[in-house]
């Protein structure tokens, strides 16, 4: 047995998800009823990372800034600037698929009881009311942009704090960071148990109705991921960028599929950014803030599923409107984490672009989470990897300008 655990131990963590995975689907498929129990092991996993990721984040980020010494760089404001590219480029990319290849949806049994925003202006109030949320909430309920806001802040005021309390953040994060390490080890009991679930209780029937529809939605997370993303990824290092863009798809975006959360693939990101050898001070913030505001999964759910509504409607669109649109779906998707319901119920604010009437709009929601099954999986494997992917790249430009190698590792 002692030679067993080492054995399995001594395989890469990959290897270990694949093989939990397999073990997942072959239970599912054999017997779903006997082997339901399992179940609990993915939900212990979700609920474990999404538990240690926000106290990791508070004292990760407060650590960083209360250190950081004057005159020492980081790279966030390229990270910024990459994460909103991003973000606009898979917007547009979703506009363009679009109009190539148009959908309609059926409307009439898709409905929720949820409640859109009003409008962008709603959304941008509620991010700015979550930066200033009660700190020990913003923790609590894993409100990141709040508690980026109040870790930073703290990391400002201790700048000038004794030592010895550096050196005890310091400490806590260090000792936070294994323990995420030892949840992280244990991804593939958790992914066994969710894509078990995801088979037992969801199937495929549901989804073959929307067969084109999640093609559409599929195909275009899949060009962002594998031709837009590596093409912004070269523009910045010009070197050849799929071992990257690879490395953070297996690492980061396997898990981010299966536990369908940004927030609890805040940790993996974290782990895969340290293997990387990039800059803590760096990642620490804008792993966190990726997880907010880089949304290119999102933007491309909220146009095609918007345009979708048009076409089913016969509504005429210009490509002034469209331009518009992705536009507007990448401010509306950076404003998703915030909203209950994540990026489907930012639907209706793109669909009032085109006077399409809340009740319907409501209805296209509806099918947003009819197809949410694989839709937000791809959707969250794309956001969560892409996080890593473009702080890595600014890093890695960083280096390209001062002469060092740059070696995936």
């Amino acid at each position: 047995m002692r030679n067993f655990i080492k054995k399995w131990n001594d395989l890469s963590l990959v290897k270990r998800i694949f093989v939990g995975l397999v073990i997942g689907i072959i239970l599912a498929i054999t017997i779903p009823n006997e082997a339901k129990p399992i179940v609990i092991l993915g939900s212990l996993f979700v609920g474990a990372l999404k538990a240690i990721a926000p106290v990791l984040v508070l004292f990760l980020v407060t650590s960083a800034i209360s250190q950081h010494k004057k005159g020492q760089e980081t790279n966030m404001k390229s990270i910024v600037i990459l994460y909103l590219l991003g973000t606009f480029i898979a917007g547009f990319v979703a506009v363009v698929a679009s109009f190539i290849f148009p959908v309609t949806i059926e409307l009439a049994g898709a409905n929720n009881s949820l409640t859109p925003p009003g409008g962008v202006v709603e959304v941008l109030k509620a991010l700015l009311l979550n930066i200033v949320d009660n700190p020990v909430k913003a923790v609590y309920n894993a409100n990141y942009i709040g508690i980026l806001a109040w870790a930073v802040l703290l990391g400002l005021a201790l700048k000038n704090a004794a030592e010895s309390t550096k050196t005890m953040i310091n400490n806590f994060s260090d000792a936070l960071s294994k323990m995420v390490k030892w949840i992280i080890n244990l991804a593939p009991l958790g992914i066994m148990g969710l894509v078990f679930d995801a088979i037992t209780t969801s199937g495929i029937k549901a989804l073959l109705g929307y067969g084109r529809l999640l093609m559409l939605l599929i195909g275009c997370m899949l060009f962002v991921a594998l031709v837009a993303n590596p093409i912004i990824v070269y523009l910045n290092i010009r070197k050849n960028p799929f071992p990257l863009v690879f490395k953070c798809i297996k690492e980061s975006g396997i898990t981010a599929f299966f536990t369908r959360s940004s927030a609890a693939n805040i940790p993996v990101n974290m782990s895969l950014c340290e293997k990387l050898g990039l800059d803590t001070d760096t990642y620490s913030v804008s792993i966190p803030l990726g997880a907010t505001v880089n949304m290119g999964g999102a933007a491309i759910t909220i146009s095609i599923l918007t345009l979708a509504a048009v076409n089913t409607l016969g509504i005429k669109v210009d490509l002034a409107t469209a331009v518009i649109l992705s536009v507007l779906s990448a401010v509306s998707a950076c404003g998703a984490s915030g909203v209950a319901g994540g990026s489907l119920l930012l639907i209706p604010l793109a669909c009032s672009l085109f006077g399409i009437p809340n009740d319907i709009a409501i209805k296209v929601v509806g099918v947003g989470f009819i197809v949410g099954v694989l839709q937000d999986s791809f959707e969250t494997a794309l956001n969560s990897s892409t996080d890593v992917l473009f702080t890595a790249t600014a890093e890695f430009a960083k280096w390209r300008k001062q002469g060092k190698d740059i070696v995936i590792k």
